[in-house]
């Protein structure tokens, strides 16, 4: 998935908005709370995740998922969105995303939790 699509995505969501993030990037948020930005590597995103998740992702796919120095013991991973299943990563999105989202949000996507 591409950067394009990822906002599109995202912004399908109940509540989701579009917000000035960290080094002035457009961001998808929900209640103000960030769940993905532009990486600075060309083709990834950071993305929130639970520290349990972070370390899941990182073992099973390092191809893929990784962190740097900065977003260590941080809730965000980065992730080659080029390069990742495309389901996956809305799946990915879309637990991040119902981790901030408010019950009448959640309610609103009309689905159990993901």
């Amino acid at each position: 998935m591409d950067w394009d699509e990822i906002v599109s995505f995202m912004c399908a969501l109940p509540g989701v908005s579009m917000k000035v993030v960290a080094k002035g990037a457009l961001a998808p948020v929900v209640r103000g709370k960030q769940i993905v930005a532009p990486g600075r590597t060309p083709g990834s995103i950071a993305l929130r995740a639970t520290r349990e998740e972070i370390e899941y992702l990182i073992e099973s796919d390092p191809g893929t998922f990784w962190q740097t120095p900065q977003y260590s013991g941080w809730p965000i991973v980065l992730v080659h969105a080029d390069r990742v299943d495309p389901e996956r990563l809305k799946a990915l999105i879309e637990r991040a995303w119902w981790d901030r989202a408010s019950l009448k949000q959640r309610a609103a996507h009309g689905r159990e939790r993901p």
